[in-house]
C-alpha cells in the first residue's frame, strides 16, 4: 500500500466466528455457576448451647407468664413520652454514625459483588492503529522491506478459572457473610442509638427533678434564714444559729450548681445524638413531679429465644460463618488451579480487518500446583481452624454476656422498684420528721441544729428518691436493649439479596436498593448539615 492509500472493503467471512466466540464466552458467563465443583469447607453449623428455662431474676415490666410475643420494635413508645420519641426518631433519621454504619453495608456488598467476579469469565477487547517509518539510512535494514507501514488491529482476550475446589466461591461466600455481619452491625448500631439516647434523657430528667427539689430546698433555707436573722437582732437566737443556716444554705446552692452542669452536660451529649450542634439544641426542663416510673408489660421470653433476637449475637455467628469458609479456601491451596485463555481478533495493515485471512487467534490452558513452599499451604490451614475455633469462642462469649445483661437488668429493675416505694415512704417519714422539728423550734423546744438535721433528712431523702426513679427507668431502658429491642433474626437479608445489581445492569448504579431497612443519602448526602435545625418538629 503506497502513500495514504487504505482498503475500505468489508469481508465479512469472519464475522460468523467472532459471533460464535462471543457466543460461547457469554454461554460460560451464564453457566458458571453450574460447572461441577468441589467445596471443601466443613460442613457448617451454628453451635448448640444448653440453656436455662428460664428466667432468674423478676421485673415488674416483664409479663409473668412467658410468651412468644415480639417486643414492639418502637419500643420508646411504651414511655408515652412524645419528647423521647421524637428525639429517638430524629436520630434514626440523621445520625452520621449510624449513617456511617449503613454506608458499610453498601460498601460490604459490593465487595461480595467483587469477589463474585473472579470466577465469571473476563472478556476485554482492543483497538490499535499505527503508522511507522524508518529511516533510510537504518544499520542493517534490508533494503528490499518497504520503510514505512501501517497496521490498524481489533482483537479480544478472554479468561476464565472454572473455580474446581470452590476457593473462589468461598471468597465470594465470606463476602456474602460479612455483609450480613454488617446489617446485623447496623441493627446494633441502631439499638445502641435508642438505648443511649433513652438512657441519657432519663438520666436528665432525674437531674430536672433534682433541680426542682433543690430550689425549692433553697427557698425554704433561705426564709428560714431571714427568721433566724430577726430572731438575732431580737436577741433571740445566736450567731450559731445564723452560720448554722448560712452554711445549709450556700451547701445546697454549690449542689444545685453542680447537678446543673450535669444536666448540660447531658443534654449535650443528647444534641450529638440527634446531629445537632450543643448551642443550638435545648429540652425544656420538668419539674420532681414530672418523674414518674414507667407503667408498662413486655413480653417475658425464655431464654433460648435470645439468641434469634440480639444482633450482636447475629454478628457473631455470621463472623464464625466466615472463618468456616476461609478453611474451604485453605483446602483448596493444595489441589492444582485451572485457567483457560483465549485471545483472537484482526489485524491488517488497512481497515479491512473483518477478512477471514487477517484473523488471528490462540487458546490454551495451563494448570499450576505448588510442589514445596516450606509449609505455607500447611500452616494455612492450620491457622483457619484456629481462627474457626476462636469464632467459636467468642460467639460463646457474646451469648453469656447477653444472658448477663439480661439477668442484670431484671434484678435491678425488680430491687429498684422496690426501692423506689420504700424511699417514697422515707420522703414521708422525713417530712413528718421536719414539720414537727419546725413546730418544736418556733416554740424553743428544739434547737437550730436539730432543725437543720430534719431539714437536710428531708432533702437527702427527697434527691435519694428521684435519683432512684431516674436509674429505674434507666435500668428500664437497659433491659429492653438486653431483650434485642424488638430486633429479630428475620431482620437479616439472605444471601440471595445480598447482590446489590445484577450481572449485566450498568444504570442506576450511584446506590443499592434499599434492604432490610438499610438506605444510605447516596443522592444528597449533605442533606443534614445544618446542625441547627431539627430534622423533625419536637
Amino acid at each position: 500500500m503506497s502513500g495514504g492509500e487504505m482498503q475500505m472493503r468489508p469481508d465479512m467471512r469472519g464475522i460468523p466466528r467472532l459471533g460464535c466466540v462471543l457466543l460461547c464466552l457469554l454461554t460460560f458467563t451464564a453457566c458458571s455457576d453450574m460447572f461441577p465443583t468441589l467445596d471443601l469447607s466443613p460442613a457448617y453449623q451454628p453451635p448448640e448451647y444448653v440453656v436455662p428455662a428460664s428466667w432468674h431474676g423478676a421485673s415488674p415490666f416483664v409479663e409473668a407468664k412467658p410468651s412468644d410475643a415480639e417486643l414492639r420494635p418502637d419500643w420508646w413508645k411504651l414511655y408515652d413520652d412524645p419528647v423521647l420519641t421524637t428525639l429517638i426518631e430524629q436520630a434514626m433519621v440523621a445520625n452520621p454514625d449510624l449513617e456511617a454504619t449503613a454506608e458499610r453495608f453498601v460498601q460490604a456488598r459490593d465487595m461480595m459483588m467483587k469477589a463474585r467476579s473472579q470466577y465469571l469469565p473476563r472478556l476485554g477487547l482492543g483497538f490499535g492503529a499505527s503508522d511507522n517509518r524508518a529511516s533510510n539510512n537504518a544499520l542493517f535494514f534490508p533494503r528490499d522491506i518497504s520503510q514505512q507501514a501501517s497496521t490498524v488491529h481489533l482483537g479480544g482476550l478472554a479468561s476464565w478459572e472454572p473455580d474446581f475446589w470452590s476457593a473462589l466461591r468461598n471468597a465470594t461466600r465470606i463476602e456474602t457473610y460479612r455483609a450480613e455481619e454488617r446489617a446485623a452491625d447496623y441493627g446494633l448500631a441502631r439499638l445502641s442509638l435508642q438505648a443511649e439516647i433513652g438512657t441519657n434523657y432519663f438520666l436528665l430528667r432525674g437531674y430536672d427533678a433534682q433541680i426542682t427539689i433543690y430550689n425549692q430546698s433553697i427557698d425554704l433555707y433561705r426564709r428560714s434564714l431571714d427568721i433566724v436573722k430577726a430572731q438575732f437582732a431580737g436577741a433571740i437566737a445566736s450567731a450559731l444559729d445564723v452560720a448554722r443556716v448560712e452554711s445549709l444554705l450556700f451547701t445546697t446552692e454549690t449542689q444545685l450548681a453542680r447537678v446543673q452542669g450535669q444536666r448540660q452536660i447531658t443534654e449535650q451529649a443528647i444534641a450529638i445524638l440527634v446531629n445537632m450542634a450543643p448551642a443550638s439544641f435545648t429540652i425544656n426542663p420538668r419539674s420532681a413531679d414530672d418523674l414518674r416510673v414507667a407503667s408498662f408489660a413486655i413480653p417475658r421470653t425464655i431464654p433460648s429465644t435470645l439468641l434469634e433476637r440480639r444482633p450482636d449475637i447475629a454478628r457473631m455467628e455470621r463472623q464464625m460463618a466466615q472463618a468456616s469458609r476461609a478453611i474451604g479456601i485453605a483446602r483448596a491451596a493444595f489441589f492444582p488451579n485451572v485457567t483457560f485463555r483465549a485471545l483472537g481478533g484482526f489485524e491488517d495493515v488497512g481497515f479491512n480487518l473483518m477478512s477471514l485471512a487477517n484473523s488471528f487467534w490462540s487458546y490454551g490452558a495451563s494448570v499450576s500446583l505448588p510442589v514445596f513452599q516450606g509449609g505455607l499451604r500447611r500452616a494455612q490451614l492450620q491457622q483457619s481452624w484456629s481462627a474457626y475455633r476462636e469464632t467459636e469462642d467468642r460467639y460463646r462469649s457474646t451469648v453469656l454476656n447477653a444472658f448477663r445483661e439480661v439477668e442484670n437488668n431484671l434484678s435491678l429493675t425488680g430491687q429498684l422498684t422496690l426501692a423506689a416505694n420504700r424511699q417514697d415512704a422515707a420522703v414521708g417519714a422525713t417530712y413528718k420528721a421536719q414539720n414537727l422539728t419546725t413546730e418544736l423550734y418556733q416554740g424553743g423546744l428544739a434547737s437550730s441544729l436539730e432543725l437543720i438535721y430534719a431539714q437536710v433528712a428531708t432533702l437527702t431523702a427527697r434527691i435519694e428518691s428521684v435519683q432512684i426513679k431516674a436509674e429505674l427507668l434507666q435500668s428500664s431502658v437497659g433491659l429492653l436493649r438486653a431483650l434485642g429491642g424488638g430486633w429479630n433474626r428475620n431482620q437479616l437479608p439472605t444471601d440471595e439479596q445480598i447482590q446489590p445489581f445484577g450481572t449485566f445492569q450498568y444504570v442506576n448504579l450511584n446506590k443499592p436498593a434499599p434492604l432490610k431497612g438499610i438506605d444510605v443519602n447516596a443522592e444528597n448526602n449533605a442533606i443534614h448539615n445544618d446542625l441547627t435545625k431539627p430534622v423533625l418538629l419536637p
